[in-house]
This record gives C-alpha cells, sequence and structure tokens, in this order.
C-alpha cells in the first residue's frame, strides 16, 4: 500500500500558514432534474493540499465534482474558487479560471494519438509554442506517454490511458486539479502505481480533489478527508484521523 507521507514535505506547515481557502464549498444541493443527490455539502480545500472525497458507490461523489467544475447546475448552495463566486459558471469558464476536472471512465480521444489528446487538454492556449511546452515537460514527467507519444489511445493499456487522462487534465496548468476514480477499473497494483503518481503530482505543487470509492488507499496519500454517504458529508478531519477511526474503517475499509 502507498503511504502517507505528506508530512515529509512540510505541506501542514505550509497550509497553516494559509488564510483563505482555494475552494470553498457551502451547503451545496445539486441533482439531476430538480431531484437533488447532494444535500447540503460544505468542504474546503486549501492552496497546496490533497484532499480526499471517499465513499461508497453512488454516494454522490461525482454529483458533487461536476457541479463544483460548472457540469452541474447548483440547486442551493454556493461555490467560492480563489473568492470568486462561480456557482453559476459553466465548466468552459471554470477550466478557464484555473480548474481542471479529469472525469471517472477516462473519456480519451480513442482514435486520436496521445500527443494529440495532450494538446486537446491545452485548446484554451492560443500559443502553439506554450502547448508544446507544456506537452514535452509532461511527456518528461510520464515516460510511458513519451514512448507511445504517436501510438492511438485506445492502444493503451487501462493503467496507461489513465495516466493519458491526468496528464491531459495537467495540460492546462490547472491551479486545482480535482480527479474522479482515478482507479476505475485497474488492477491492485496499477492502483498502488496511480496513487504514487497522484501523490507525485500534489509534491510538485498542484492542489488536489481526489474522489475515490477506495478509501483507504486515498487517504493514506490525502492530507485531509470527507466521508460522504447518501449525499451528505458525514465524516470529515484529517487522513490520520479518519484512518483511525474505528466507524470509517468498519464502514468503508471492511476492518
Amino acid at each position: 500500500m502507498v503511504q502517507n507521507t505528506a508530512s515529509d514535505i512540510d505541506i501542514g506547515e505550509v497550509i497553516s500558514q494559509m488564510a483563505e481557502p482555494i475552494l470553498k464549498v457551502s451547503h451545496l444541493y445539486a441533482g439531476y432534474d430538480g431531484i437533488p443527490v447532494i444535500h447540503g455539502i460544505s468542504l474546503e480545500v486549501m492552496p497546496g493540499e490533497l484532499v480526499a472525497i471517499v465513499g461508497a458507490n453512488g454516494a454522490g461523489k461525482t454529483t458533487t465534482m461536476r457541479t463544483i467544475c460548472g457540469l452541474n447546475n447548483p440547486l442551493k448552495g454556493k461555490i467560492i474558487f480563489e473568492g470568486r463566486d462561480i456557482s453559476r459558471l459553466k465548466a468552459h469558464e471554470t477550466l478557464r479560471l484555473g480548474i481542471s476536472y479529469v472525469p471517472e471512465g477516462r473519456r480519451l480521444f480513442a482514435k486520436l494519438s496521445v500527443e494529440q489528446n495532450l494538446n486537446l487538454g491545452a485548446y484554451a492556449e492560443n500559443m502553439s509554442l506554450e502547448v508544446e511546452r507544456r506537452r514535452e515537460e509532461l511527456l518528461k514527467i510520464f515516460p510511458v506517454l513519451k514512448e507511445r507519444a504517436k501510438q492511438r489511445a485506445e492502444t493503451l493499456s487501462g493503467g496507461e490511458q489513465q495516466i493519458l487522462a491526468i496528464a491531459r487534465g495537467l495540460m492546462s496548468q490547472p491551479k486545482l486539479l480535482m480527479l474522479d476514480e482515478m482507479s476505475l477499473g485497474l488492477m491492485p497494483s496499477m492502483v498502488d502505481r496511480m496513487m504514487e503518481i497522484i501523490k507525485d503530482i500534489n509534491k510538485r505543487g498542484t492542489t488536489i480533489l481526489l474522489v475515490e470509492q477506495m478509501v483507504q488507499e486515498a487517504l493514506e496519500i490525502a492530507n485531509r478527508g470527507y466521508v460522504i454517504q447518501n449525499g451528505r458529508i458525514v465524516h470529515s478531519g484529517s487522513a490520520s484521523e479518519l484512518l483511525d477511526s474505528e466507524e470509517v474503517r468498519k464502514a468503508y475499509m471492511g476492518m
């Protein structure tokens, strides 16, 4: 298992000195066709943090993420990003502000090459030289993608496709990277590798909001966590507190 080493980089000390969260969600209600799926969700993410939203499948995690990034309209509540109310902004608008959402299921352009998929992640950038610079930088960070740069996305393994999806999300140089169920469909060894990659991206300076149904694996790399059940936050705290909670361990980790 990946072990939580956030303290190794003194991220807690850095975060404690931050006055304002980069993201603040207050009493958020959202759903589909006017029917709420999430009920009064409130959470915060500080600059530099890796925060996990964990819980069972169908608990409302993805609806929360889709609403934050502008793919769903909230029924009630506020979403504040860098001090600005973005509750009614669309996804392309939140992207330009610095929020990048990597959805569950990868959603790659299967017939396009690795390079082409990466380029599309920077579609809001008008300078081709800047797009090329970002792409080459990410290909250095993820050597497996460099080896397959000219291959079509559909020819990659499941784990490689997930790495490509994350790298495409980083092409916009986000202030907040939101990752939705990165472990979906991966074998256990690849899940551990994926968590190492996410932890490394955070250590490089990217603030991350991670949604996962693999509770233990997510909390082992996070600074803080929120446990969601039936559309409501039922537990929150530092990752270590949640990992040590007997109630959380019994309910979500089978321990």
